[in-house]
C-alpha cells in the first residue's frame, strides 16, 4: 500500500468518529422543545396550577396538556426555522428569551408583552443596573451559559441533503398534530382558564417576548425612518401676543412625576405624610389635589409621549409619529425647555432645548451619573436664562422629568435627610426584604418628591408675573400586592396601585387673575375622575391657544374659568 493511500485511510478513519458526535437532528430539536417548554415556563405552569389546584387530579392533567401542547409548538417552530447554519445560534436565542424572562417573571410578578419589551428596550444603564442581582447572576450560569454550552456543544449533526427537508416536514406537522390533540382533549379546561386569567397568554416563554419585539418594531421602525414625516399637531395655531414687560410673561411648570401611585399620597388620604409640605399648602387652599386620575399607560414609554399627545389613550397614531404639546407651544411663540433627571423623554423633547443631568456630576447632588431631583431646582435658572428672550416675552414653559419613585432601588432615589419611615429595603431584589421595609423606602420617595415640589413652588412665589406648577406622575407602581412588584403590566390586566397616579396643580394669584380661575370650584371640580388625556388640553387652555387639536370638554379648568 503506498503511503499517500495509507494517509487518506487514517484520516478517513479519525473523521468518522468526528462527524458521529452530536445529537440526531430530530433528537437534539425535541430535548430543546422540552427545556424551553417545562423549565423555561415554570412561571406559567405556577399561574395554571393556582387555577386548576382546585380540579385535583384532573389539575395535572390539564397541565400536562398543556406542556405537550407547547412542546409541539416548539418542536415545529424549531423544525421549519433551526437548520442548518443557524440551528445554534437560534437555539442559544430561544434558551435565553425563556430563561431571563422567567426570572422577571417570578421575581417581580411580571408579565411580558409590548409594553414591558418597550419599556426593557428604552430603559438606561442607570435604570437596568438596578435589577442586577445576584439571583439574576445564578439564573444566567444556570439557565443560559450551562443548557447553552451543552446545546453548542453537542448540537446535531447535519441531515443528509436528500432527507433534511422531508424530516424538517414530518417533524413540524407532527409537532402540530400532536400540540392540537393534547389541546382538544381538554379543551374546556383551557378555555375556561383563559378566560378566567388572560395574562396567561403573556406568560407563555419565548413568544410573549418574541411577539413583544415585534410590537415594538412595527411601532417604532416607521417612525424612525427619516422618509417619514411627522404628522402635524396644531398646525392651525396663531402666535400668541407678547407680554407688555418681560416681568408680565407667565411661567409654567410641568413636573412629570415617576412612578409615583396615589394610593400611597397623603394627599388623596394615606394616613402617613408622605407630603407633609404639599399637604400644609392643600389645606389652606393654595393647592388642588386630582385625586381620580389614571395613566395613559403602565410604563414611562407609554405614559410620557401619551401624555403629551392630543388624543391619549384613544389615539389610531402612535404618538412618536406626530408633533406633540411641546410643538404646539412653540409653534404658538412660547419659550419651551426640558430637563431630564431620568432615562430621556422618549421623543417627545426632540425639537426643544433639552438638558440632562447625568452630565452634570455635581458632587452635593449626584452620584454617578445619577442625581437626586433636586438638581433640577438648581438647573433650572440656567436653562431657563438660556431661551429667546423674545419667546420668553411670550411666555416660559419648562417641563421637569423627575426620577421620583423609580425602583426597585428606591431607597437610592432619597439623599439621607429625607428619609423618615425607617427601615428601609436597601435591597434592590426586593423578594428579600420585609414588606413593610419595601413600603418605607417608597414612602421616602414621595418624602422627598415632596420637598421637591414645595421647593419649586417657593422658587416660583417669589418671582414677578403669572406662576404655575402642575405636577403629574408617569404611572403608578406594585409593592407586593398579589406578589406584583414594580410596575409594567398589560394595561387590562394592571392593577389600580400602576394606574391611579398623583396629579396636582399649584398657581399664583397673578395666575389665576389672569386665567379668570374660580380655585374653590377647581377644587370640587378635582374631586371629579380625571386622566392623562385631559394634560394636553388643558395646558393649552392655561395660555388659551386656539387650534382644532384643542378639545375643551377634556380641560379640567375650562368650567371654572370666566
Amino acid at each position: 500500500m503506498t503511503v499517500p493511500a495509507l494517509t487518506l485511510m487514517t484520516a478517513t478513519a479519525n473523521a468518522q468518529p468526528k462527524a458521529a458526535l452530536g445529537w440526531r437532528p430530530a433528537v437534539a430539536l425535541a430535548v430543546l422543545a422540552v427545556w424551553l417548554a417545562v423549565p423555561g415556563n415554570v412561571s406559567l405552569w405556577m399561574a395554571v396550577w393556582d387555577h386548576t389546584a382546585g380540579l385535583g387530579m384532573r389539575a395535572w392533567w390539564v397541565m400536562l396538556a398543556w406542556a405537550v401542547a407547547l412542546v409541539g409548538v416548539n418542536l415545529a417552530v424549531l423544525a421549519l426555522l433551526a437548520a442548518g447554519p443557524v440551528r445554534r445560534p437560534l437555539g442559544l436565542v430561544f434558551i435565553i428569551l425563556v430563561a431571563i424572562p422567567s426570572y422577571f417573571m417570578l421575581a417581580y410578578g411580571v408579565v411580558i408583552d409590548g409594553a414591558m419589551v418597550t419599556n426593557v428596550l428604552e430603559t438606561d444603564l442607570r435604570e437596568s443596573a438596578d435589577l442586577l442581582t445576584p439571583a439574576l447572576g445564578v439564573v444566567v450560569v444556570g439557565g443560559v451559559l450551562l443548557p447553552g454550552w451543552l446545546w453548542w456543544r453537542l448540537a446535531a449533526r447535519p441531515w443528509s441533503r436528500r432527507r433534511a427537508l422531508a424530516w424538517r416536514a414530518a417533524l413540524a406537522v407532527g409537532g402540530l398534530v400532536l400540540a392540537a390533540l393534547a389541546l382538544w382533549l381538554t379543551f374546556a379546561d383551557l378555555a375556561s382558564l383563559m378566560r378566567n386569567d388572560r395574562g396567561l397568554r403573556y406568560r407563555i416563554n419565548p413568544y410573549n417576548t418574541i411577539y413583544g419585539v415585534v410590537h415594538y418594531a412595527a411601532g417604532r421602525l416607521p417612525a424612525a425612518g427619516a422618509s417619514t414625516p411627522l404628522l402635524p399637531v396644531g398646525a392651525d395655531v396663531q402666535p400668541l401676543p407678547a407680554a407688555p414687560r418681560a416681568d408680565e410673561a407667565p411661567l409654567v411648570l410641568l413636573v412629570v412625576g415617576e412612578t409615583a401611585r396615589a394610593a400611597n399620597v397623603s394627599l388623596g388620604g394615606y394616613p402617613r405624610a408622605t407630603m407633609p409640605r404639599l399637604a400644609a399648602l392643600q389645606a389652606r387652599g393654595e393647592l388642588v389635589y386630582f385625586a381620580q386620575t389614571t395613566s395613559c399607560g403602565t410604563d414611562t414609554a407609554t405614559s410620557v409621549p401619551c401624555l403629551f399627545s392630543p388624543d391619549g389613550r384613544d389615539a389610531r397614531t402612535p404618538p412618536q409619529r406626530q408633533e406633540n404639546l411641546l410643538d404646539v407651544w412653540q409653534r404658538a411663540g412660547l419659550a419651551v425647555t426640558w430637563l431630564d433627571n431620568q432615562s430621556g423623554c422618549k421623543g417627545v423633547c426632540n425639537r426643544v432645548p433639552t438638558r440632562h443631568t447625568d452630565r452634570l456630576g455635581l458632587p452635593d447632588l449626584c452620584r454617578g451619573d445619577e442625581c437626586w431631583d433636586e438638581v433640577l431646582l438648581r438647573e433650572l435658572p440656567s436653562a431657563l436664562a438660556a431661551l429667546d428672550p423674545a419667546r420668553r416675552r411670550v411666555g416660559t414653559v419648562a417641563v421637569l422629568h423627575m426620577m421620583g419613585s423609580h425602583g426597585p432601588a428606591y431607597y437610592k432615589r432619597t439623599p439621607p435627610a429625607f428619609k423618615p419611615f425607617r427601615p428601609e429595603c436597601t435591597n434592590n431584589q426586593l423578594q428579600a426584604c420585609d414588606r413593610q421595609a419595601i413600603v418605607n423606602a417608597y414612602d421616602n420617595t414621595l418624602y422627598y418628591t415632596d420637598h421637591v415640589l414645595a421647593e419649586l413652588i417657593e422658587w416660583l412665589r417669589a418671582r414677578p408675573g403669572p406662576t404655575a406648577l402642575w405636577y403629574v406622575s408617569d404611572h403608578g407602581e406594585s409593592l407586593g400586592e398579589g406578589g406584583v412588584y414594580l410596575h409594567g403590566m398589560p394595561y387590562a390586566l394592571a392593577p389600580r396601585e400602576q394606574t391611579h397616579v398623583p396629579m396636582l396643580v399649584w398657581a399664583n394669584e397673578a395666575m389665576r387673575e389672569r386665567l379668570g380661575l374660580s380655585w374653590e370650584c377647581l377644587q370640587r371640580r378635582a374631586v371629579k375622575p380625571a386622566s392623562h388625556d385631559d394634560v394636553f388640553h388643558t395646558l393649552l387652555g392655561v395660555w388659551d391657544i386656539r387650534t382644532h387639536a384643542y378639545r375643551p370638554e377634556r380641560d379640567l379648568l375650562r368650567a371654572c374659568r370666566s
